[in-house]
């Protein structure tokens, strides 16, 4: 007797599991229903340079520039400046692992023109692989209304990347870059921990929840897992997991349930995409959600996956037993070890001269980190929130400034650079407002040492920090970042 599942789903999810030769869809559930695609979008901006790259219009070695445009898009990215050159081969590297939106721009820009003549080849492509859901706005899924997609749709792009583009098909199964110091691991959090884990890529935005398209290889056979709208990054990738061992365990079972055709001839929903931005960033969540999930969401998506996964599941139900604790405990562990690829920004090099970018890639780093402190770390830990700028901003600038506000009392209390301390605190409001009045009581300490009559100078800043500087002025101005931090705090 067949076991038919009826979804039980805490949330609106798409799930989908075809092979990836034949297209024969092995589990469906809402798999024509639309999405947002978030970074999904980027195999579609990968799939369209890469057919350039093999038809001869441009190379791997081909040099793009990063335009202004390119480099004020919101994180996750790499964070060029315009003006900087990196090649195809580079920037296809950083866009799919890093899931760099700054990148995307920079291939749309050197492939097609302009972001919408590039989004117009996009569509063009879509339609020709029949994927008949999808529309394109920009070539990296950043918030859009006009961006939509479905897990069918998804299935059909990745067996064309495997179909159309075998050559080229490593590009989506990087475990990890290094640019320079900063190693940057590949958000699909299967490659390297599910066996035979071979691609593709991880998408987040609010709207869309966390999505992925997976593929594996086992015996021979090649598998295409996509997850829509999951709860959180790991759980995402717990869901596929499901889907590819399901769909590998019944492999030889085809003839004990019905078929469901191919993934082609699914039927389209005729509805709009859900937003689930209340779910995954409203007032709940203490920070905006991001592709890189904290480590305890471990727990809660293991116990979850226990109470069925949803969908119209074909499989024998005697051979679900012990399955969905499997995919938690795997991604518990971490990756298997790899030697990170290296991205550098300039022309193709080698040997000696490929050292000499790296190191130089390396200088560059610096002085940015030194001069942003924890504010450019925050912004860059959270890549793929990456795809939801207004969010991730108001999260990187509330930490940066609760940050700034500690050391601010720490150094003004025992701080012998004065003076470069000051510029620091008038960067940001709360800090300025908390240090105002021991920076005003030091200068006073600092002044009696210098001249004889101590008693007077110490005793005036008190009631009046000018007198000592003999510059009325200077306090009043002094004030004004006093004045605004009110209202930027």
């Amino acid at each position: 007797m067949l076991a038919v599942a009826a979804p039980q789903m805490a949330q609106a999810e798409a799930l989908l599991v075809v092979e990836a030769d034949s297209g024969k869809v092995l589990q469906a559930d809402n798999a024509t229903m639309p999405w947002y695609p978030a970074s999904l979008s980027k195999l579609m901006t990968a799939y369209v340079t890469l057919k350039a790259v093999k038809d001869g219009r441009v190379s791997l070695d081909t040099l793009l520039t990063v335009s202004p445009t390119a480099a004020s898009q919101s994180p996750s990215k790499m964070g060029f400046r315009p003006g900087t050159q990196v090649t195809v081969d580079n920037a296809l590297k950083m866009m799919l692992v890093k899931s760099a939106n700054d990148m995307a721009v920079v291939l749309a820009e050197g492939i097609g023109g302009s972001i919408d003549g590039f989004a117009g080849m996009m569509n063009q492509t879509a339609q020709k692989l029949g994927m008949t859901q999808t529309s394109y706005v920009n070539p990296n899924g950043l918030p859009a209304d006009g961006q939509i997609t479905s897990a069918r749709d998804m299935a059909i792009l990745a067996r064309a990347i495997i179909r159309d583009l075998p050559e080229y098909e490593y590009f989506v199964h990087i475990p990890s870059i290094r640019f320079g110091r900063r190693i940057t691991q590949n958000f699909n959090k299967l490659i390297g921990r599910y066996p035979g884990a071979d691609g593709f890529k991880t998408g987040f935005i609010c709207a869309s929840g966390y999505n992925l398209v997976a593929s594996a290889t086992r015996d021979g056979k090649r598998l295409i897992a996509v997850v829509l709208g999951a709860s959180s990054g790991r759980m995402r990738a717990i869901r596929a997991a499901q889907l590819l061992d399901r769909g590998f365990a019944n492999n030889g079972l085809a003839w004990l349930r019905p078929s469901l055709g191919t993934v082609d001839n699914l039927v389209p929903i005729d509805s709009t995409p859900p937003n689930l931005r209340e779910e995954m960033c409203g007032p709940k969540h203490k920070r905006p959600a991001s592709d890189e999930d904290a480590e305890d969401t471990i727990a809660s998506a293991g116990s979850s996956s226990t109470n069925g996964d949803g969908g119209v599941s074909f499989f024998a139900s005697g051979l679900q037993a012990a399955m969905p604790a499997k995919p938690a405990d795997m991604l518990a562990q971490p990756a298997a070890a790899s030697e990170p690829v290296v991205v550098y920004t300039g022309p193709t090099k080698t040997g000696a001269a490929l050292i000499a970018a790296v190191e130089a890639d390396t200088e560059k780093m610096q002085p940015v980190k030194r001069a942003k402190g924890k504010h450019s770390r925050v912004a860059g830990k959270k890549p793929d929130a990456t795809d939801d700028a207004t969010a991730d901003a108001k999260s990187a600038s509330k930490n940066t400034s609760k940050n700034a506000s500690k050391n601010a009392s720490k150094n003004a209390s025992k701080s012998d650079n004065k003076p470069a301390a000051k510029p620091v605190r008038h960067a940001n409001a709360k800090p300025d407002a908390a240090a105002a009045k021991p920076a005003a009581d030091k200068p006073a300490a600092a002044k009696p040492t210098g001249k004889p009559a101590a008693a007077k100078p110490a005793a005036k800043p008190k009631t009046s920090a000018d007198k000592p500087k003999t510059a009325a002025d200077k306090p009043k101005a002094a004030d004004k970042p006093k004045a605004d931090a009110k209202p930027a705090g």
